[in-house]
C-alpha cells in the first residue's frame, strides 16, 4: 500500500511539473539490473555464493561421490527452475506486448463521466498486448486464427480492462458455449493435431451446427486474420458497453481502434512460410519498430447508441455475432493509442499481465450482452487458476492508483496492511466506502422484467443477412482469398458430412462462393440459392476502406539484393531515399561478407557488409525487394537460383519489385508473363507493381521521396508501389499463378 500510495504521489509531483506518468516509471522499484558490474549471485534469501555450477558432494582428486541433501543453494537452484512455468493461457497463450499511452483529442462527457473518456488534458499510460487464440505458447504467429487485442488503462480511477480482438464479431451469442467453440477449435482430442489451426474436421462441424457462427467464420476466412502486423490490425472491443454520463443518461457503445499504417495482410502462401522461416514474426515486427522509434499509433473510436434507440434496428446491439454499420452508427473517434516502449522482461509483463472484462471505472458499465455477462465471470476467474488470488498485486497488473480495502492474506500477498481492524463497518469508521461526488462507482439503476428462462430474444435467431452483408462488402481480391481460404481449410476435413454440410451453408450466404468452394472440396455443387439474398454492403468492412492518410512506407522492409559488381550510386540512392522515407533497408547477397560495388578494389578493405546472405532470409520476410544493375552483379545472380526465386516469390507474392540498369533483364526472365512491361531506356516503367528503369545516372534519383502514382522519377514510382502494399492487379489477371515459387 505504502509503495503504491508513493508511486502514486510521484507521479502527481511529475505531473505537476510537466511530466506525464508511466507505467514503466511505476515499475522501477520492482528492476533489476542483470550488467550490474558490482552485482553478485545471491540465492534468493540474499547469500552471495561461490559456485553455482557444483552440487556440493563427498569427493577426492579420484573419486565423484554421492550429492548432499543438505545443499541448500543446490536444492533452491534446482527447486526455482522446476517452477518456472505458470499454467498457459487456454487460449490467446502466444502473445506480445508493449507499454505505451492514451490520450484524447475529443471529450465524450455528452455520453460519459468516466475521466479516460472526457479529461483532454490526461495521458493514460496503457499496457497492450496482443495474441493468437488456438496455439500454444510453442506456435507460430503467421497462422490463420483471430488475433487478441486486449488494452489495460492504468486510469486515475482504477485500472480499465478493454479485452478484444481484431475482429468485431465472435462465433456465439452466450459464453455458455465458450468451451465448445473452443473445444472444437483446438486440436482434436483423440490425437492433439492440428495445432494452432482451425483447418479440421471438429471446427467446421461446430460451425455449421451453429448457425449464428456463420458471420463470424466469413471474417476468419478474410484476409483478416493472417495481418501483416500486429501494427497493421484493427482492435475491437467486440462486446456491447455503456456510458454513463453526469445528468445519468446512459448510452450503448462499442470500442473501435483504427492504425494509422492502414489494414493490412499477408497472401496465404506468405503466411504458410513465414510459419516456418520466422515463427515469432510478428512479436519481432512489433519490437523492432518500437525499438527503431517507428511507434505504432491507433484512432480510437467509439459507436454510441442511445439507450431510447436499443431497439431500433433489424438485429439486437446485444447480439456479439453482429456489427453496427458504421452507415447506421458512425464511428467517432476521439483519441489515441502509442506504443513507445518495450518490456524489460517478457514473463513479468506480457505473460503475467491479466485481463478482465470485468475491470471498468465511473462512467463504464455493462450491458446485457449475454457473451460479455459470462465473459465478465470467467476472466476472473481464469486468472485465479494462473496466477492464484492476490494477482492483481503483480506490479504489471497493479494499478497506478492508490488501492485500500478490506480484503486479506492468500497466496503470495504482498500488501502489509497496518492497522487494528479488517473489516467494515467498524468502530474506527476506518476505509469506508466512496461516495459518488468522490469518485466512487455507481452501478446505472437499470430497468429489468422478464422471466427467468434459458432463451434468446427474436432479433437473435437471425444469422445470415450480416454474413453475406460481409462478403458482399469485400473487394474481387477479398473475395477470392476467402473462396481459396475456405477451399483450404474444408480440404483439410476428412469427413464428407463436414465439408458437404459446409457447402450448404455456404449457399445460404453466397450461391457462386458455395460453388466455387464446393468444386473445389468435393461437396455437392449447389445450383440455387436456399436464401433469398439482401445485396447490402457497408463500409468499414473490407480491409481496403483502411488505407493511410497519405501513402507511406515507414517501417516496411525492403530487401537490396546485390552480388560483386552491384551498382554503387543506385544502390545508395536507393538505401537513403527509403530510409528517408523511414522504411527499413536490408542489404541481402550470396553471403554475409563484405561485397564490392563495381569497380571497387577488393584491397581497399571497404565493401558492403550484407545483413543477410540470400538462404539465411527470403523474400517472405521483406515487403518488396529492389535489385540495382551492375553486369557482374547480374551476371552473378542469373546464375543463382535462389536469387531468382527471390524475385519470383516477390511476384507471387504480390509485392513490389524495383530494378534499375542490367538488373531490369534479370527481373524480366523471372516474371515475363503477358501483359508485363518494362523499361527499355530511361524513362522509368510501372506495371503490376513491378518498376524499372532501364538507364539510371546519378540524376536519375531524387534526394527526397515523393509518392505519387505514375511519378516520372524512378524513387517515388517504387516508393509508391510499396506503399500500396499488394499489387492485387497481379492476382486479379492471374499473372501471380503462372509464377512457379
Amino acid at each position: 500500500m505504502a509503495s503504491t500510495i508513493l508511486a502514486s504521489a510521484t507521479d502527481k509531483v511529475k505531473t505537476m511539473a510537466g511530466e506525464k506518468p508511466s507505467k514503466v516509471s511505476d515499475l522501477q522499484a520492482e528492476m533489476k539490473e542483470v550488467h550490474d558490474k558490482n552485482a553478485r549471485i545471491t540465492s534468493d534469501f540474499g547469500v552471495k555464493q561461490t559456485n553455482t555450477d557444483d552440487w556440493l558432494t563427498v569427493a577426492s582428486d579420484d573419486h565423484t561421490g554421492p550429492m548432499l541433501l543438505e545443499d541448500q543453494f543446490g536444492r533452491e537452484k534446482i527447486h526455482r527452475f522446476d517452477h518456472e512455468r505458470i499454467p498457459e493461457r487456454v487460449v490467446h497463450a502466444r502473445g506480445a506486448g508493449a507499454f505505451g499511452k492514451f490520450t484524447l483529442f475529443e471529450s465524450a462527457s455528452d455520453v460519459t463521466s468516466a475521466g479516460i473518456l472526457t479529461d483532454t488534458s490526461r495521458e493514460t499510460p496503457v499496457f497492450l498486448r496482443f495474441s493468437t487464440v488456438l496455439g500454444s505458447r510453442g506456435s507460430a504467429d503467421t497462422v490463420r486464427d483471430v488475433r487478441g487485442f486486449a488494452v489495460k488503462f492504468y486510469t486515475q480511477e482504477g485500472n480499465w480492462d478493454l479485452v478484444g480482438n481484431n475482429i468485431p464479431v465472435f462465433f456465439i451469442q452466450d459464453s455458455m458455449k465458450f468451451p465448445d467453440v473452443i473445444h472444437a477449435g483446438k486440436p482434436e482430442p483423440n490425437n492433439e493435431i492440428p495445432q494452432a489451426q482451425s483447418a479440421h474436421n471438429n471446427f467446421w462441424d461446430f460451425q455449421y451446427l451453429h448457425p449464428e457462427a456463420s458471420h463470424m467464420f466469413m471474417w476468419t476466412m478474410s484476409d483478416r486474420t493472417i495481418p501483416r502486423s500486429y501494427r497493421m490490425m484493427q482492435g475491437f472491443g467486440v462486446n456491447t458497453f455503456t456510458l454513463i454520463n453526469d445528468k445519468a443518461e446512459r448510452h450503448f457503445v462499442k470500442f473501435i481502434f483504427t492504425p494509422e499504417l492502414g489494414v493490412h495482410s499477408f497472401v496465404w502462401d506468405e503466411a504458410l512460410k513465414i510459419a516456418g522461416q520466422d515463427p515469432d514474426f510478428h512479436r519481432k515486427d512489433l519490437w523492432t519498430a518500437i525499438e527503431s522509434g517507428a511507434f505504432p499509433k491507433w484512432k480510437f473510436g467509439i459507436q454510441v447508441i442511445p439507450e431510447s434507440k436499443e431497439h431500433d434496428f433489424e438485429f439486437d446491439i446485444l447480439d456479439a455475432t453482429k456489427v453496427w454499420p458504421e452507415e447506421l452508427v458512425p464511428i467517432r473517434y476521439i483519441g489515441t493509442l502509442e506504443l513507445n516502449e518495450n518490456p524489460p522482461e517478457y514473463f513479468t509483463t506480457t505473460e503475467q499481465v491479466a485481463f478482465c472484462t470485468s475491470h471498468i471505472v465511473p462512467g463504464i458499465g455493462f450491458s446485457d450482452d449475454p457473451l460479455l455477462q459470462g465473459r465478465n465471470f470467467s476472466y476472473f476467474d481464469t486468472q485465479l487458476s494462473r496466477l492464484g488470488i492476490n494477482w492483481q498485486e503483480l506490479p504489471i497488473n497493479r494499478p497506478m492508483c492508490p488501492v485500500m480495502n478490506h480484503n486479506r492474506d492468500g497466496a503470495m500477498r504482498h500488501t502489509i496492511t497496518k492497522g487494528t481492524v479488517n473489516y467494515w463497518p467498524n468502530r474506527f469508521s476506518a476505509v469506508p466506502p466512496a461516495k459518488p461526488e468522490e469518485g466512487g462507482y455507481l452501478d446505472y439503476p437499470a430497468k429489468v422484467a422478464g422471466i427467468k428462462a434459458r432463451t434468446k430474444s427474436k432479433k437473435f435467431r437471425e444469422h445470415k443477412n450480416q454474413a453475406e452483408l460481409f462478403y458482399n462488402s469485400l473487394s474481387a481480391p477479398e473475395k477470392t482469398h476467402v473462396k481459396s481460404a475456405l477451399a483450404f481449410e474444408l480440404d483439410h476435413c476428412d469427413d464428407p458430412t463436414v465439408y458437404t454440410r459446409m457447402c450448404e451453408r455456404l449457399c445460404e450466404i453466397d450461391l457462386e462462393l458455395a460453388q466455387s468452394v464446393a468444386e473445389m472440396v468435393g461437396g455437392d455443387v449447389p445450383q440455387e440459392s436456399t436464401r433469398q439474398k439482401h445485396n447490402k454492403t457497408a463500409k468499414g468492412l473490407s480491409q481496403l476502406d483502411f488505407a493511410p492518410v497519405e501513402p507511406t512506407i515507414a517501417t516496411r522492409m525492403v530487401a537490396i539484393v546485390i552480388a560483386d559488381g552491384y551498382d554503387s550510386v543506385a544502390y545508395k540512392a536507393i538505401k537513403a531515399a527509403l530510409t528517408a522515407a523511414g522504411a527499413l533497408p536490408f542489404t541481402i547477397a550470396p553471403r554475409r561478407n563484405a561485397i564490392y560495388a563495381e569497380g571497387e578494389d577488393k584491397s581497399s578493405g571497404k565493401g558492403v557488409v550484407a545483413d543477410h546472405h540470400l538462404e539465411g532470409m527470403r523474400s517472405t520476410l521483406f515487403d518488396s525487394v529492389f535489385i540495382p544493375g551492375g553486369a557482374k552483379s547480374i551476371e552473378t545472380l542469373s546464375k543463382n537460383g535462389r536469387a531468382v526465386h527471390w524475385v519470383r516469390e516477390a511476384f507471387g507474392h504480390l509485392k513490389a519489385i524495383g530494378a534499375t540498369g542490367e538488373a531490369v533483364q534479370f527481373v524480366r526472365t523471372a516474371c515475363d508473363l503477358p501483359g508485363m512491361q518494362f523499361s527499355t531506356a530511361a524513362e522509368v516503367v510501372e506495371s503490376y507493381g513491378v518498376v524499372t528503369a532501364a538507364k539510371v545516372a546519378p540524376e536519375s534519383f531524387s534526394e527526397t521521396v515523393k509518392m505519387a502514382k505514375g511519378a516520372k522519377d524512378f524513387i517515388a514510382a517504387y516508393a509508391f508501389a510499396i506503399s500500396q502494399h499488394k499489387n492485387f492487379d497481379r492476382e486479379t489477371d492471374g499473372l501471380n499463378a503462372m509464377v512457379a515459387y
